[in-house]
Formats: C-alpha cells, structure tokens, sequence
C-alpha cells in the first residue's frame, strides 16, 4: 500500500528489518484467506512462521502510525471527535495473558476471554471511524481462580483496593491523548462509561464527553426564579420527569416520529451540571420510546449531541470488519506483548485500507468501502505474481494485458 510506505517513512525509529516487515505484513493481511494466525501468514509470504512469531513480539508504535495515517484524509478544517469502547475476543485455554470473565454483548452475559479497549477518531462529514489506539483490558486479581485456604480462613485480611476496569479505560484515554488531532474537543462513549469518576477523568483531559444515561437517571431542574432575600439560595426545582417532558424545550424533529427535547439539569450521580437531549421515538403512539443522551458541554445543542453520539457506533464497524476480514479474533500468541501487536495490527490494516480507499475515490461518485472487496482484489493479485513467476512469464507483457484488471477485480463485490 502506498499509504503505509509513506507512513512508515515518517517514523524513523524503525529498523530497516522491521519496516520491511510491516510492510509485507499488511498487503499479507489482505491477500490471506483463513485464519490469522504464524502459520498461515507463512503460507502466504516470505517470511517463515518463527519470523513472524519474532516480529510480533517487537515494540511497534501503532498510535503514532495510525495519527499519521488519518492525517493523509483530513485536516485542520475537519470536524472529529474520538470515541472509545471495549469489545469482547473469544480465547481458550489457561495460560494466556488477560483471560477473565468479560461482557460478551453478542450473548448477552460475561464470558470467559479477552477484552479490548479500543479508541478511534470519528470523521463528521464523512460518517466513518478510524482506529487510533487499542489496549488490552488486564484481569482482574484471582478472578478465575478459587480463594486459597490461607485466605479462607482469615475473613479479617485486608486487601489493596485493586484498579477498577474504569481506571483502566481512563488510563488508556489518557495515553492516548497526545496522539489526537488538535481540534477534537468531544468525546463519545457507550453509556457503560457514564460514572462519575470516568466523566470527571475525562474533563481533566480537556475533553467533553458526550454519552447515554439511564431513562430512569435522577436529575434535577435548575432553579431559575427569585432569589429570597434570606437564607440559602434555591438551586433546584423539582425531578425530571421522563414521562411529562412539557418543561423541556423541544428542538424538533431529527426523522418522522422522532423528537429531541433539551434542557441543562443537575445529575445527582454525576455531581455536576449536564445538558441531556431526550429522544422520544412515537413510532408506536400506543408505547412510545425514550432514550436519554446528555453532553458536559452545557452550550451544545440537541442535534449537535444526537448527532455526534449516532456516530459513536462506527467504532462497531471498526470491531466487526477487524474480527470478519483481518483477524482480530485469531491471535495464536498467548504472551502480553504479542496480543497487542496482533490486536493493533488488526485494527489498523482496517483503518489503512479505508484511507486508501479515500484516497483512490473520485469525487463523482458516492464512497463506497467493501473490505471485502479489498481482500479479494488483494488475493487475485499476488494470485497472479505467483503465476507470473512460476510459469516464468513476462510481468510487463501480462499486466499491461486489457484483461489484466478483469483477472485482478474478479469476485470483488460492492459494498
């Protein structure tokens, strides 16, 4: 890819050796079919299954490349925001590192595996994510493991007070950070995020966070009134109520029976002033739905927020291309180092195929991506170099042939 050359050109911390690497790593991501795993990526490249086993445990900095690989689609001028979630990676066994029980949203329950925490930067105009940065999530102490008879037997023993998961993914926000592109002022997160301690994390980063809370949230309307003459002055006037919306302002209509109504209120559990954008969907008159999102920046509008938190789930789209076409689920590696450059290198062979898909787009027509597409077209390719060098052919004569591109499309689909 020419994007990755160019990336890897501006980072001159790299060795020769491990550039080379990374370089047919990528374009062999794409042309693999099957598992990601050493011994297939051998059967698909040059280097041998040691190599790659060797080459995966070595330091690589995927924030710095994957800032500089969104810097080659956007600028000063371009709205982004950075999102951050957590996915759920199927693994057995027992001695791999970060294995406990985690939340699998797909069955609804927690699940023996692994985690990760991934961040990503949202492109506005263009309605798509990138990948930026991704941790794996540490377990937690004995979490698998039965208490031992020593501790059994003494209930009086005190413990350190562990890190929480939301230390954890605050912690991995905070790293990330020198890394994000200087306009980006919100944040949009799940609202799993929403406690008090990871919202005050993220305003002492000098961000916004915009999220979901519950329909049952306890919040207060500010008072607006007279002010006593004596005593202390009234700051709050009354719940909010989800079910008589009337002293919320409505800011209209976003799609045919969806409505957006506004206020600033105070949350009790978050101990501070938010502005919430309530969604009432009367699709159905007879039960209408709500969902009730809220922003710490108290002067952004309603669709502003509405807006910004749908985008929030492009980082999905990130996690499902990764897992169906470029291997996030199939680490081989059990050690802490190799996961991580498995799971890097996983997100970002996403996030640099949809920027040279951006790149390569003609502004007369619609973008369309299809990973899938990519991988095919990558797979007809090095198909036909094997061809090519094995029936000793002439590369110029073949690839300069009219069908040359038929042979190299065939199978794509659109997306």
């Amino acid at each position: 890819m020419t994007v990755v050359t160019q990336i890897l050109d501006q980072m001159p911390a790299i060795t020769k050796p491990q550039r080379k690497f990374v370089l047919v790593l990528f374009a062999t991501i794409l042309a693999l079919r099957g598992r990601l795993n050493f011994r297939n990526l051998a059967r698909y490249s040059t280097y041998s299954e040691r190599t790659h086993h060797r080459q995966f445990h070595q330091s690589f900095d995927f924030p710095a490349f994957n800032r500089r690989a969104i810097a080659h689609v956007t600028d000063a001028a371009t709205t982004l925001l950075v999102a951050q979630d957590a996915t759920f990676i199927r693994k057995s066994g027992k001695q791999t590192y970060g294995l406990d029980k985690f939340w699998n949203g797909c069955a609804h329950r927690n699940e023996k595996g692994l985690e990760l925490s991934a961040i990503a930067i949202l492109d506005v105009a263009r309605r798509t994510a990138y990948p930026l940065s991704a941790h794996q999530t540490p377990p937690r102490r004995n979490s698998l493991k039965e208490p031992s008879s020593e501790l059994a037997a003494t209930p009086q023993t005190t413990f350190q007070p562990e890190e929480t998961r939301i230390d954890f993914y605050l912690q991995h926000l905070a790293q990330t950070v020198p890394f994000l592109p200087q306009q980006v002022r919100y944040a949009v997160f799940d609202g799993a995020f929403a406690k008090r301690k990871f919202v005050a994390g993220v305003a002492e980063l000098d961000l916004h966070l915009i999220s979901l809370l519950r329909v049952d949230a306890n919040l207060r309307y500010l008072y607006t009134g007279a002010k006593a003459r004596r005593g202390r002055p009234k700051a709050f006037d009354g719940k909010v109520n989800f079910a008589d919306l009337s002293r919320l302002d409505c800011a209209g209509e976003v799609a045919p029976h969806i409505t957006l109504y506004t206020a600033v209120v105070n949350s009790v559990s978050l101990k501070r002033n938010i502005r919430i954008c309530v969604v009432l969907n009367r699709t159905k008159p007879e039960k209408p739905r709500r969902v009730v999102l809220f922003s710490t920046d108290c002067e952004l509008s309603a669709h502003t927020i509405y807006d910004y938190y749908t985008l929030r789930f492009q980082i999905e789209f990130l996690f499902r291309d990764a897992k169906q076409f470029t291997g996030l689920n199939d680490c081989q590696a059990r050690d802490k180092e190799a996961l991580h450059f498995h799971f890097n290198m996983a997100l970002a062979a996403v996030g640099v195929t949809k920027i040279e898909e951006l790149r390569q787009h003609r502004a007369s027509q619609p973008p369309v991506f299809s990973l899938a597409s990519w991988k095919q077209r990558a797979f007809n390719e090095q198909l036909l170099d094997v061809f090519i060098s094995k029936l000793a052919l002439e590369p110029t004569v073949i690839k300069s042939h009219p069908q040359y591109d038929y042979l190299r499309t065939y199978g794509a689909i659109a997306a």
